[in-house]
This record gives C-alpha cells, sequence and structure tokens, in this order.
C-alpha cells in the first residue's frame, strides 16, 4: 500500500482519488500527529465487506470447504460440455 502526506493528498485530491479508483489499491494518508487513514474506493470496500462476511460465516466457510474436498477427489458436479461452452461463451 502507497502512502501518501495528507499535505499532499490534499493539494492533490482529485488525481490522488482517481489513481485510487483505477488502480484498484488503497492509499494510505499520515499525518503529522502520527495518526494515519486509508482511501479505497467505494466498489473495493464492497468487496472487502463481501470477503470478510464469507470468512466471518462459518456456514460459508464450510460449504468452501466441503467443495473444496469433493473437487480435489474429483467428486464434485461435473458441468457438460454445452454447460462449459456457455458458461465460457464460446
Amino acid at each position: 500500500m502507497d502512502t501518501i502526506s495528507v499535505n499532499k493528498f490534499r493539494d492533490n485530491l482529485k488525481s490522488v482519488v482517481e489513481q485510487v479508483i483505477s488502480r484498484h489499491e488503497p492509499l494510505k494518508v499520515t499525518r503529522r500527529a502520527g495518526e494515519a487513514f486509508v482511501v479505497i474506493s467505494a466498489d473495493d470496500w464492497e468487496r472487502e465487506q463481501e470477503t470478510l462476511h464469507v470468512l466471518q460465516s462459518n456456514n460459508l466457510m464450510q460449504q468452501i470447504a466441503d467443495s473444496l474436498e469433493t473437487h480435489q477427489s474429483r467428486q464434485g458436479y461435473q458441468p457438460t460440455k454445452e454447460q462449459m461452452d456457455e458458461i465460457t461463451g464460446i
């Protein structure tokens, strides 16, 4: 994560925000007093929240673990060629 001073952030607000949005990378903004904050695009923040929701749900994590186990043992769902063509857009 890149870091920038609050003064530089303020002076270049528009271009810095555009970079955060286009690069999909958060930016740490430091203050002279040592306190800092992070700037992140709304889309990236929402994705982070969804990921945290999944990681905090024992039920969803168990479903992922079960799915991984069936995939590794090749006992999971196998789509047909037609379904794969539809999925991949071929």
